[in-house]
């Protein structure tokens, strides 16, 4: 490598690392907003109090302790795995408008609840969110075998078989709740997408399962910037193609099906904040995947904040502000000429 290009090459990643920072520290700024900000305020000297006293009785103190950390960390973690598994699935499927849904991840969730609800009188989220995750998983591995001809899971047969499975298990969905009105009346609030409402105990029972996902994530970036110049170029580069799909869908078994148990099906989070991430820092997996974990986090928790204050003293959930924000970023992106470039 000549010296005028090592010197480019080192602009590049202090850029790209320096970019990194500024997001986390946005990250760690927003935090702070959700600790202090919602109907009722509190100052940041007294957010700061609570977290380093955790024995005061003072209400402020209670209100930070015990209701907004929770939901600051579930959003922190569930718009981190979101924005991985949106990720991950657009480079898999080559697909620059895949998120979670389209691999069945929604729709799988959704039926288990709806099945747990309905059949075992399940009505806690700590209860729902098993259910959940086990509906995601499901949902995930029958679209990939569903989608595995006898050359393999290609990009386009795997959305076309998440198309399918995602409608069928929509119409049972639909059935279910038709003949139970109870459980429409459960369902309809995890379905929006919150974080009211969830506590760290069912973060506790996903965490195993979300940590290693974020983990593998992380590790795929090299593996997708290969499948991303196609399979045969990345077969003749000396990628294990069958096993790189394995690999990548695991991840977003673990990211989205956690992510979604925990805070029902948030839609937009991963399918905006991998093409924020890319306009930063171009077409690189190791970055995108790097920058959508901030992104992704500060993303949803800046959501639960909006949703806190458009509506006082009430709350708009966090799912509603997204899909109010991810919306019209989805039309510029249908819209866009490099939407297609990915």
């Amino acid at each position: 490598m000549s010296a005028p290009v090592a010197v480019r090459v080192r602009a590049v990643v202090v850029s790209r690392a320096a970019g990194l920072v500024a997001s986390s520290l946005l990250l760690v700024v927003v935090v702070f907003l959700s600790l202090a900000l919602g109907s009722r305020q509190i100052d940041l000297g007294s957010v700061i109090n609570a977290i380093l006293d955790p024995v005061s009785g003072n209400n402020d103190h209670m209100v930070v302790r015990d209701l907004r950390v929770p939901r600051t960390i579930l959003g922190i973690v569930a718009g981190a795995a979101l924005a991985l598994g949106g990720t991950l699935m657009q480079g898999l499927t080559r697909n620059p408008l895949a998120d979670p849904g389209l691999l069945g991840v929604n729709a799988g969730a959704s039926l288990l609840v709806v099945v747990g609800i309905t059949f075992f009188g399940v009505s806690t989220a700590s209860g729902q969110v098993w259910f959940a995750f086990v509906g995601a998983a499901a949902a995930t591995v029958l679209v990939y075998l569903v989608g595995s001809g006898r050359g393999g899971a290609s990009p386009v047969s795997l959305t076309l078989a998440g198309t399918a499975v995602t409608a069928a298990v929509t119409s049972v969905i639909t059935l279910l709740l038709l003949a139970n009105l109870d459980t429409l009346n459960q369902f309809r609030f995890w379905s929006v997408g919150s974080l009211v409402g969830r506590d760290l105990e069912a973060l506790g029972s996903i965490l195993p399962f979300l940590l290693p996902g974020m983990l593998l994530a992380l590790l795929l970036g090299r593996t997708l910037n290969v499948l991303a110049l196609g399979t045969d170029v990345a077969r003749g580069l000396g990628l294990y193609i069958g096993l790189a799909r394995v690999l990548v869908s695991t991840a977003i078994v673990l990211l989205c099906g956690g992510a979604t148990a925990l805070v029902g099906p948030i839609v937009f989070v991963g399918l905006v904040v991998p093409h924020i991430a890319r306009r930063i820092v171009g077409s690189d997996y190791r970055w995108i995947l790097a920058y959508s974990t901030v992104i992704g986090a500060a993303m949803l928790v800046a959501a639960d904040i909006i949703g806190r204050l458009v509506v006082p003293p009430g709350e708009l959930e966090a799912g509603l502000v997204i899909a109010f924000i991810g919306a019209p970023v989805m039309i510029a992106l249908v819209r866009s000429r490099r939407v297609g470039t990915l």
